[in-house]
């Protein structure tokens, strides 16, 4: 007994100063106006290896904070009306590529000038070109801008970001010498013929009954085993045809809102997700070198700013060619600006494959965590431009 009570109490003290420290950021953050993601990150920084060294394995927390990611994808599937998405295609599927393409291009001419390789190049474009849906989400649900038209093609464009992160990290692995067996291409061929299915099917019915639907309404712990069904049973479906585990849960979170059983499943899974989210972010903090900031602290300013305003000037544009007006367009560039979680693990997938090297993937961590930090301050600079800009055309 007291030997388990020795092993237990780490990890009650853990959780317990990682609880008081989100407890204590949230408060500042809220009075700020701004996202918890910020003390999320900060948090990790302060726990790790390069700041009070009271978590030194980041392996686990990190495995923790892919289920996040699996919840967060499952719950942006949620909020998307198949139909109503694909009213809104081109500007998500055209705007999504434009924004990649260009993204490659600039990087790979940066990457000139450095004799950074093809494939270098090639993911560092990838990484800039993917916005957070986490951040953006949250921020459209803060400003009530969900159901609004620029809210709307915003949520258009990340989720096309979502789902073309699965070829990204195909065209990845390929560059970096890793190529699949002919089982597993087969494999990966029927499980993506199985999705367009399903997404088909739901396109067409408009609308679907799950099964046992009226025993679920009335079982609240049948709600909690069920939500977490749907949710991991088709990231796991997924996964076992060699696609995103994440994409999966997308797709089941696509299910449910054609089902119209959102209010319950959210309501079911909504902590599971805050506590989730919550790791993936610290393990992201963890991952954060103050050193390294500190040695390459004007690179990454520059890089931060050269990111930001090309991200905003670019997404502005798109939005502006598909009758936004410029003021939606604006606002619109300015909430797709940052660099979304989505790119941590294409760094990661680069890293692994030997693409990229300790120091770019540091400085691809920072850059994206530092993003992330700066996004809200950057939407409410937007919108006091915005608004002075009003205010003078009156």
């Amino acid at each position: 007994m007291t030997l388990l009570i020795s092993n237990i109490e780490p990890i009650v003290q853990l959780i317990s100063i990682v609880a008081i420290l989100v407890i204590i950021l949230s408060i500042i953050l809220r009075k700020l106006n701004q996202t918890y993601i910020i003390g999320y990150i900060l948090v990790g920084i302060f726990l790790g290896e390069h700041g009070l060294k009271i978590i030194d394995d980041k392996e686990s927390v990190q495995l923790l904070g892919e289920l996040g990611v699996i919840l967060l994808l499952f719950f942006i599937g949620m909020e998307i009306n198949l139909i109503d998405f694909l009213k809104r295609w081109k500007l998500a599927v055209l705007g999504t590529l434009l924004q990649i393409m260009l993204s490659v291009v600039m990087v790979f001419l940066i990457g000139y000038f450095f004799n950074w390789s093809l494939a270098r190049s090639v993911v560092l474009g990838f990484v800039i070109a993917l916005s957070s849906s986490a951040v953006v989400i949250k921020l459209l649900q803060d400003k009530n801008l969900i159901e609004t038209k620029i809210g709307k093609n915003v949520l258009s464009i990340l989720l096309a970001q979502d789902v073309v992160f699965v070829p990204l990290l195909i065209i990845i692995s390929q560059l970096g010498g890793k190529t699949e067996s002919t089982e597993n291409v087969i494999l990966m061929i029927i499980g993506a013929i199985i999705i367009v299915s399903v997404l088909v099917y739901i396109y067409i019915k408009g609308s679907i009954l799950l099964p046992f639907s009226k025993r679920i309404y009335r079982d609240h712990e049948l709600q909690v085993f069920m939500a977490i069904f749907l949710c991991f049973g088709c990231a796991l479906a997924t996964s076992f045809f060699g696609i995103s585990p994440a994409l999966g849960a997308f797709v089941g979170g696509m299910i449910i809102n054609a089902a119209r059983a959102t209010h319950w499943i959210h309501d079911t899974l909504h902590s599971f997700r805050v506590l989730f989210v919550s790791l993936f972010f610290i393990s992201v903090g963890l991952q954060i070198d103050l050193g390294f900031v500190n040695d390459n602290l004007w690179i990454i300013l520059l890089v931060i700013l050269i990111v930001y305003i090309t991200n905003h000037l670019l997404n502005t544009l798109i939005l502006k060619v598909f009758s936004n007006s410029w003021k939606e367009a604006f606002l619109g560039g300015a909430l797709l600006a940052q660099i979304g979680e989505l790119s941590f693990l294409i760094s990661s997938t680069a890293l692994g494959l030997g693409i990229i090297e300790d120091f770019s993937y540091n400085f691809t961590i920072t850059l994206i965590s530092l993003t992330l930090i700066i996004s809200p301050f950057w939407i409410a600079l937007s919108e006091k431009l915005i608004r002075s800009k009003k205010q003078n055309d009156e």
